[in-house]
């Protein structure tokens, strides 16, 4: 189903923060290389973070009064470059929570030749392993086992889908009995979403994630809309149709490929303006209506 709208358009803590877990014990971060480079926070209008070297997952839970049992991962986009950390990230937590839902913000690893072998690989280990954690501690937070799913922004969105379309993929050598834990998300939505590493990708994902001339069989692997099948969660996509860094072609190849191999489980909210990178969209009367769209999906899915 297609809507187009028109308008104008220890390990487990830290300790200055309890929300704050890593993903990994310090020494057991698979794929990493140790060097002196240190994480970046650069705070401007939005939180940019780059260079991260030890993966978080900094967790929102909502008022017990109104908790629905539901929760998100949500992964930040930024090019594969950075993290824009509340942009797309603490602020839809934070939104989440006002409707019920546990919002959990993913700080992955961004692909680094100098600091990661296989690059390629780390964001979905990463996404891998935050989802395992989530669901080991689901009693904890009150969260259901089987309501969690994800929501990522352009290339948090690429991460999403990958993480929805290869959750029993082996990628990393199991450390504890957390990865004994299913990574499939129940349900993903995809805003904005990088989705093809072919033609109509955002260039600048591509290159940080698969390096200056990946071959075509590594294409092939990130191009999620090519790895959609009848297991494939449910999915929620939101695309401007105006956007000028991620074409809407990525968004409608998923959905397309959704329909026809998913048995329909996907549905597509398409909109003649607003660019790319809107996040929640509150200053747009006519965009920020897809949060309400979200919500009414999610509710759709008990």
């Amino acid at each position: 189903m297609v809507f187009i709208f028109f308008g104008f358009f220890g390990f487990f803590g830290c300790e200055s923060n309890k929300n704050i877990i890593a993903l990994w014990p310090d020494d057991k971060i698979p794929n990493h290389i140790e060097t002196n480079i240190e994480e970046v926070h650069e705070q401007t209008n939005i939180l940019r973070i780059k260079n991260v070297q030890k993966p978080t997952i900094e967790v929102f839970l909502p008022d017990e009064s109104i908790a629905t049992g539901k929760a998100l991962l949500i992964f930040p986009g930024g090019g594969y470059g950075l993290l824009a950390y509340d942009w797309e990230g603490t602020d839809i937590a934070k939104f989440l929570n006002k409707h019920g839902i546990a919002g959990i913000v993913v700080k992955y690893r961004l692909p680094s030749d100098k600091t990661q072998t296989k690059k390629h690989k780390v964001p979905l280990i990463d996404a891998l392993r935050a989802m395992r954690l989530v669901r080991s501690r689901a009693d904890d937070w009150r969260i259901n086992k089987n309501q969690i799913g994800v929501i990522g922004f352009s290339a948090g969105g690429h991460l999403a889908s990958t993480l929805g379309t290869q959750y029993n993929k082996k990628v990393y050598n199991p450390m504890d009995s957390v990865d004994n834990l299913s990574a499939k998300p129940d349900f993903m939505a995809l805003i904005y979403p990088v989705i093809t590493m072919g033609e109509k990708t955002h260039n600048g994902s591509k290159k940080n994630l698969l390096g200056e001339n990946p071959s075509e069989a590594l294409v092939k692997k990130y191009s999620s809309h090519l790895h959609v099948n009848e297991n494939t969660p449910a999915t929620f996509l939101v695309h401007a149709i105006d956007d000028k860094a991620v074409p809407r072609e990525n968004s409608e190849f998923f959905h397309t490929m959704l329909s026809v191999k998913g048995e329909g489980k996907s549905i597509l909210h398409l909109y003649e303006k607003g660019g790319h990178g809107f996040s929640l969209g509150e200053k747009d009367v006519h965009l920020r209506v897809w949060t309400d769209r979200l919500l009414e999906w999610l509710e759709s899915l008990e």
